[in-house]
């Protein structure tokens, strides 16, 4: 993998002059946002004085949209500039093989297909997709959001999102028997004794995988068709290497086995590769933070030792 040092010396030498422009087009943004956002502030607030009632809600609702959608108007070709001359480069910083694609995603069938959300979503969105063969491992991964909708008495929709942040898929060159899936252990955790009997009775789930590893079990809940491939994957060595990734990223990781390939969904709350418009572009600190997140996703390959072929497809 590269290394903060590499990428210093990479940004000092490819990407400052396009940072410096980016910086004079964010300045010149973040002028005129005030002109157009704060005269839409001042009509929703005097809608809300002169319209009675719950008509209140709707226009205060209509005149955070509009809002919302002038400032997404006024930002867009910033950020798409940011993402093609700063995303784009530090992709292929990582490997000049990748491909980087800012307006596409992870197809809703391979999210479906890894099963990790028992949900299916009613509306699904993404952006940012990186391809790539990394050492021999292929690499998919990509921002998403998945929601499922309801409606209430008076037709009102209400969106609950089940999975926001990165999707990362990598081939395992192993063809899998069955389905095994590594979920965040919440409600041992939570219920202690009484947990593990509701693992045991979670019939939407195949059948619950006891393993030896005490530090795995504390933070992992496993399932499996097979018992014994589940073993056979999740060999003493990787659970030790998806413990330590767990703590290092801080983040509660799902993981799937299934049909060749290895599904991990690490929630994030925020766009890690949107640009802040409200923050210089001249620190490096800020830019690193992009090489940081996508650095992070792309270690599974190393930290999970994916490049060594310990198995082989028929």
């Amino acid at each position: 993998m590269k290394t903060p040092e590499e990428f210093r010396e990479f940004y000092d030498r490819e990407l400052l002059p396009d940072i410096a422009e980016l910086e004079n087009q964010r300045k010149s943004v973040l002028s005129r946002i005030p002109l157009i956002i704060v005269p839409l502030a001042l009509a929703t607030a005097c809608a809300l004085l002169i319209i009675p009632g719950d008509g209140k809600f709707f226009a205060l609702f209509a005149g955070i949209a509009v809002m919302a959608i002038a400032f997404a108007v006024l930002t867009k070709k910033f950020v798409n500039d940011f993402k093609e001359r700063v995303i784009g480069k530090i992709v292929l910083f990582f490997d000049k093989g990748f491909k980087y694609r800012k307006e596409d995603r992870i197809p809703l069938s391979y999210f479906n297909e890894s099963n990790i959300f028992l949900k299916r979503p009613d509306e699904y969105s993404g952006e940012d997709r990186i391809t790539g063969i990394l050492g021999v491992t292929q690499i998919d991964f990509s921002e998403l959001k998945a929601q499922t909708v309801t409606k209430d008495s008076k037709g009102r929709k209400h969106y609950h999102t089940f999975f926001k942040g990165l999707f990362f898929i990598a081939d395992f060159n192993k063809d899998f028997h069955s389905s095994t899936y590594v979920l965040p252990d919440t409600a041992e955790k939570l219920f202690g004794g009484l947990g593990s009997f509701m693992q045991k009775r979670n019939i939407s789930r195949p059948e619950l995988v006891k393993l030896e590893d005490p530090e795995f079990e504390k933070l992992f809940v496993v399932y499996s068709g097979d018992q014994i491939e589940a073993r056979y994957i999740l060999s003493t060595s990787l659970m030790s290497r998806i413990v330590e990734y767990r703590k290092k990223t801080g983040r509660k990781i799902s993981i799937s086995f299934k049909n060749s390939k290895m599904f991990v969904a690490i929630p994030y709350n925020k766009n890690i590769l949107e640009p802040n418009i409200f923050k210089t572009l001249l620190d490096f600190d800020t830019i690193q933070t992009y090489f940081d997140d996508l650095n992070m996703v792309m270690s599974i390959v190393d930290d999970l030792n994916l490049n060594t072929r310990i198995w082989s497809k028929r």
